[in-house]
């Protein structure tokens, strides 16, 4: 049955450093306050490559090359909207791993995270799983 509900497709960017994690924490929408990797919404007619460099650099100001595609998601919901979203992950380089990250577009924090303190943080539902199923934290 369709409710009218469309399917929304994101990417996102895994991008670790010298034993850290690029990291943004959600300013809005069902995740906020939680912790993620950079991404978000692929325009219309962008390539996926395009829509990962892209959503790195406004929402941490960092420039990224992609690597290559780590995987998908499927996320679904109804709070506080109904949203069905598909995210394509990538893993990703940063061009200057030494800049510090800022927060922009709908991240309230971006950060370098050394991944042994990544369970001190409230990460979104299922990064820890994926990031132990690609091989970026044992």
């Amino acid at each position: 049955m369709n409710d009218g509900l469309r399917v929304t497709v994101a990417v996102g960017a895994v991008a670790v450093a010298d034993e850290s994690i690029l990291l943004v924490r959600r300013g809005g929408g069902p995740a906020a306050g939680e912790w993620s990797i950079p991404g978000g919404r692929v325009e219309v007619n962008e390539p996926l490559h395009a829509a990962v460099v892209r959503e790195t650099f406004e929402e941490t100001g960092l420039e990224v090359v992609v690597d290559h595609c780590l995987g998908w998601v499927e996320r679904m919901g109804e709070h506080p909207v109904p949203y069905h979203f598909v995210i394509l992950d990538f893993a990703v380089t940063a061009l200057d791993p030494a800049q510090v990250p800022a927060a922009g577009d709908d991240a309230a924090e971006a950060r370098w995270v050394p991944l042994a303190e990544l369970d001190e943080l409230r990460l979104v539902d299922g990064l820890d799983d994926f990031l132990r199923d690609v091989g970026v934290v044992g």
